[in-house]
């Protein structure tokens, strides 16, 4: 009695092998976002540049090697590892360093998220 219960309550539209989320094109986006330099700027004037790590289920960013500036100030700090909440983010930028075709290093800052 207790595993048709179980079922009964798992519809279709939610049912584990339909909701393969590693084939949807947002988790596909954000996935080849990791290890890229994002560029975040938060409600309080402050940027933070930094390696994406990933985020948690309430969409909370996650930066290591992370720089923070005050805008207005010219001097930075470096933090570390830090956990931005998404409600302070303003504005990301994602940093594409892609080699052209004389061997230099382009720097595309045109990705904005």
């Amino acid at each position: 009695m207790a595993s048709s219960e179980s079922s009964s309550l798992l519809s279709p539209s939610i049912s584990p092998s339909s909701n393969d989320q590693s084939t949807c094109p947002s988790i596909t986006a954000l996935k080849s976002l990791l290890t890229t330099t994002l560029r975040i700027t938060t409600t309080d004037n402050r940027v933070f540049i930094g390696t994406f790590m990933g985020t948690d289920q309430l969409l909370n960013i996650i930066l290591v090697n992370t720089e923070e500036y005050i805008l207005g100030h010219e001097a930075s700090r470096f933090v570390g590892q830090v956990m931005l909440p998404w409600r302070l983010i303003l504005h990301v930028e994602a940093f594409d360093q892609q080699n052209t075709s004389n061997g230099k290093v382009k720097d595309d800052r045109s990705l904005y998220m």
